[in-house]
């Protein structure tokens, strides 16, 4: 077949590109007015489009020409078995070079995990880092005694190739099964199958803006992208696994019958069980979903595969956690509301925005700057015009002395300044530069790509000085400008043009980005959300009046590309080529390792030097990191948000999913840019959008340049309807706060799917347009334009396995005569419901979560059908990586009585209790607190509402070990 063709060979070839700035005239900055600035051609940002090798009609299927492995020479060991895989058959060679001998390794590490891993015997240096990951890059799996008992069997053949397959031993069920299909394994190309059931119900394999059931006929492709969020292509992040539920009846003779989602009967019972898949591959790989299996296609690594029997989905997520690491602990103050925008010009404006959300009683927390903050862009320099470093001290304690935080920008490249420019000096470069902290070229030469201050390096955290200069860096800056936390971006790593544009052309620095940024001349933010026009008239009109001038104006630059190159090796990455706004696949690592090999593990890396840093900056104290490209366990390190969406309203539709996927990534920190960051928002949407925001985790409204402001004092409405539903959010503060500590402490989710939650009804197996909060909170947000009300559905409401309260009126759902039920939703009302069966400890809303936190304590009790209900609560400083003191409660309610166990972790709470509040009491008796009679001017009854209120508590909510109270 001749000489295989490689990745390597074309994109180390890349670097021609940067011939294209050469050929370039300087021209006028849009962004000065004062000096020409060089702006880089769009062509430095274009490569041959890739045709995807999935859907190119011509590309050869290996399953068909390859001969696949045959079995042998099996060795039990202390938890499984290894076995060697020989190359059954002459070698196909047909995306890359065979690999003629490889090991199997099976291990039973936990009774949770099972493990499989398939690498090649012989590794040479030519192939090393395709198949390694790093040491310590990654949270290594511990493994369990080796007398496990795990419910998960695994079997092989070697008929007609080597196959293998992994059972539940309890039902006999499937889970993964490769037999009859081959293992293709090549230096550049592994590929494997397993069949799956018809119409089956899969999630997760992020990152992805998709609905949350993955459907049969769809490819996620891994190659962390700076695609903004995009719908069905890849973006920041590469989750490589999958949570799979299936239902099953139960037959005549006892066993378990599996049925389809298109099989099931509403109203019926059903028993799901699930599983986890997860791929400990770090290479750019499509998985195919299909009508009835699942292929894995990668560019390198191995066969790195973990299965999780579950039975459910709790279990499975928490034996996935474990895996890869529990989510991390967040501080208190950073569940409060945080506003943004790229736009804000100086820490003025920054106090403005603080002060007018105090005038018009809007909480808020944190305020945050985008890169507008740096001087020309380049991290860790106040730009002396609006936010000069002598400013900075006296806002930032002002913001502290209120209970505020401020948290800013950090871009992930480095400036690279003009070597024939001694005013050009960057020494935030020179100190990294003199560590050998940055990505270099196979020649050695320093790797130059373009992000926004220009050409730009890029640091390598496989070089040993790296983290160290990272933090040195952070703790300087933050001697200057005393930030609470820090905003990594732009982390999969980008670029703005392909390969090493700047490597000859660092005379012409500062370069503009080769497109014009929003806001300028040439590129006006003028796009409305859909259905502007019908309540927004006026401004329509202005909005294509102003548009058609534009088009008239500045003509548009398109640029052609030729047809699609056709590659013999895998797939495409990202329809096009690999180092399409992102650094090319030959950037060159300090141990030799290139970008080829470790492209999705970049992004997780930086989290991992921000975390050391701000744990050197603040010792002891949890860091808060928000970061955008992430990876399998970079949730113990960072919160995570969706990136650049749109102000539109299928942008707010699929932030619900891509929140139950991060949930199922251990990133439960997670939220979006509310009101939607590229294009104009409106009035309508940013409403209903800061409601829906108010019931995530991570709550941030941000926008972006030029577009118009979308802070929420700017209408009347959205004031009124933010108010209303941060209400509820502060009240809920302690709820929240003690499904972190789960989250944290058990691998536990935060925000949930209907279908974990009542796992016994397939008819929720979609259900992605609503969601609950922990067990207890159920949110129906509107998400249609110029709609009143939504349809929803209360799981198990008309089954009457379940009890529903309405938040706001504090009583019961009446039974529906159908499960889909029509709520009214008016403008400014989102609607919330409670779950019977949850006692919810509550603080009182508050401008800050200081306020919040200080405020008298109120217990709410929603009884279930048996007059039942239980919780519990978390407490401690708020802040520490190891708390010195702690308080858990648990709550009881049943046979009219409701108890309170309090476990004193020496955490002394000295705020009172309110009122406790009971729904669902059908008659009262004598009310008794700690078995003496509560005085009747303290007892509140309302018999049509069954609410009970008691009140006149005169200690301490958590003062004793326990309390109770009976009615």
């Amino acid at each position: 077949m001749g000489t295989p063709f490689t990745w390597r060979s074309v994109l180390g070839g890349l670097s021609a590109f940067c011939a294209i700035a050469q050929a370039q005239t300087p021209s006028p900055s849009p962004t000065s007015s004062t000096a020409p600035q060089f702006t880089m051609p769009p062509e430095a940002n274009i490569a041959p489009a890739v045709i995807p090798n999935i859907k190119d009609p011509q590309a050869v299927d290996a399953q068909t020409v390859c001969p696949g492995y045959t079995a042998s020479n099996v060795q039990q060991t202390a938890s499984g078995f290894t076995a060697s895989l020989i190359l059954l058959g002459n070698a196909c060679n047909v995306y890359g070079t065979d690999i003629d001998t490889l090991s199997l390794t099976v291990q039973y590490q936990r009774a949770d995990r099972l493990h499989v891993a398939i690498v090649p015997t012989h590794i040479s240096a030519e192939n090393a880092t395709h198949y390694i990951i790093p040491p310590g890059y990654l949270a290594e799996p511990e493994v369990g005694e080796s007398n496990t008992v795990s419910d998960l069997e695994f079997s092989w053949t070697n008929y007609p190739s080597f196959g293998f397959e992994v059972t539940r031993i309890s039902t006999k069920d499937v889970l993964f099964s490769t037999k009859g299909t081959k293992i293709v394994f090549e230096n550049q190309f592994i590929e494997f199958k397993s069949g799956l059931p018809k119409n089956y119900n899969l999630y997760g394999l992020g990152e992805s803006v998709h609905g949350f059931r993955l459907g049969n006929n769809y490819t996620k492709t891994y190659y962390a992208a700076d695609a903004g969020a995009t719908v069905d292509i890849n973006i920041y992040g590469a989750h490589p696994f999958f949570l799979e539920t299936r239902y099953f009846t139960e037959g005549p003779d006892g066993n378990l019958a599996l049925v389809t989602s298109d099989e099931t009967t509403p109203n019926s019972n059903y028993t799901s069980l699930s599983h986890g898949v997860f791929s400990r591959n770090a290479h750019g790989q499509d998985i195919l979903m299909q009508e009835d299996s699942i292929t894995y296609r990668a560019i390198g690594g191995s066969i790195d595969l973990y299965f999780f029997p579950g039975p459910s989905q709790p279990e499975v997520t928490k034996s996935y956690l474990t895996t890869v690491g529990l989510p991390a602990m967040q501080q208190y103050w950073t569940f409060g509301f945080h506003q943004c925008r790229w736009g804000y010009t100086s820490w003025a404006e920054l106090e403005d925005v603080v002060n007018n959300h105090t005038h018009f009683d809007i909480p808020l927390e944190t305020i945050w700057t985008d890169i507008d903050w740096m001087l020309r862009y380049r991290d860790f320099e106040n730009n002396p015009v609006g936010f000069d470093d002598e400013s900075s001290e006296g806002f930032i304690q002002r913001l502290h002395d209120g209970g505020r935080h401020y948290v800013p920008i950090i871009d992930s490249a480095i400036y690279i300044p003009n070597p024939s420019n001694a005013d050009d000096a960057y020494p935030v470069f020179e100190r990294g530069n003199e560590a050998g902290s940055f990505l270099t070229n196979p020649d050695g030469s320093l790797y130059v790509g373009a992000v926004w201050p220009g050409y730009t390096v890029f640091p390598d955290w496989l070089s040993e000085g790296t983290e160290q200069w990272w933090t040195d860096e952070m703790v300087r800056y933050h001697q200057i400008t005393g930030y609470d936390g820090a905003w990594i971006d732009m982390s999969e790593i980008s670029s703005f043009c392909v390969g090493s544009c700047g490597s000859n052309n660092l005379t012409l620095q500062p370069v503009h980005v080769p497109f014009a940024l929003p806001g300028e001349p040439a590129n006006p933010v003028l796009i409305y959300p859909e259905g502007f026009s019908k309540t927004n008239a006026t401004e329509a009109a202005s909005a294509s009046a102003a548009r058609a001038s534009w088009s008239s104006t500045y003509p548009t630059i398109s640029v052609t590309s030729s047809s699609y190159l056709r590659t013999t090796p895998t797939q495409d990455i990202r329809n096009g080529a690999l180092a399409v706004a992102a650094i090319s696949p030959n950037a060159t690592h300090a141990d030799g390792t290139l970008e080829y090999d470790i492209h999705n593990l970049w992004g997780h890396g930086i989290l991992k030097a921000t975390y050391n840093s701000l744990s050197t900056i603040f010792p002891g104290t949890r860091p808060f990191i928000l970061g955008r490209s992430t990876f399998a366990g970079s949730g113990s390190y960072a919160a995570h948000w969706g990136g650049d969406n749109w102000s539109n309203w299928p942008s707010m539709i699929f932030s619900i999913p891509q929140a139950l996927s991060m949930s199922l990534f251990g990133i439960p920190m997670f939220g979006v840019d509310t009101c939607g960051f590229a294009d104009n928002t409106d009035m309508e949407l940013c409403n209903r959008w800061m409601q829906l925001s108010a019931f995530f985790p991570f709550y941030r409204n941000h926008n972006i340049l030029g577009a118009i402001s979308q802070e929420a004092y700017r209408w009347s409405s959205v004031i009124d309807a933010s108010k209303s539903a941060m209400a509820i959010r502060y009240q809920l503060l302690p709820y929240i706060y003690t499904l972190f500590h789960h989250a944290h402490t058990k691998g536990e989710t935060v925000m949930r799917a209907l279908a974990w939650e009542f796992p016994h009804d397939p008819s929720l197996a979609s259900a992605d347009r609503q969601f609950m909060l922990g067990p207890s909170i159920l949110v129906i947000p509107v998400l249609e334009q110029g709609a009143t009300s939504v349809n929803g559905v209360l799981p198990g409401l008309i089954e009457g396995e379940e009890v529903w309260y309405d938040w706001y009126n504090n009583t019961v759902v009446p039974v529906p005569t159908q499960a889909n039920s029509t709520i009214p939703a008016p403008l400014g009302h989102i609607p919330v419901y409670v779950r019977g069966g949850s006692v919810l400890p509550l603080q009182q809303a508050g401008l800050t979560t200081r306020d919040a936190r200080n405020s008298p304590w109120d217990i709410l009790v929603a009884l279930d059908k048996d007059g039942s209900a239980d919780g519990n609560l978390y407490l401690d400083d708020g802040f520490s990586v190891t708390p010195n003191t702690t308080l858990y409660a648990e709550f009881k309610a049943q046979n009219r009585k409701l108890d309170t166990f309090i476990q004193h972790g020496g955490w002394v709470e000295e705020n009172s209790l309110r009122n406790v509040t009971i729904w669902g009491v059908e008659q009262t008796k004598t009310i008794k607190f700690n078995g003496h009679p509560v005085p009747l001017k303290d007892v509140y009854f309302d018999g049509n509402k069954h609410t009970l209120v008691v009140s006149g508590f005169k200690i301490s909510a958590w003062a004793g070990k326990s309390w109770s109270l009976e009615w």
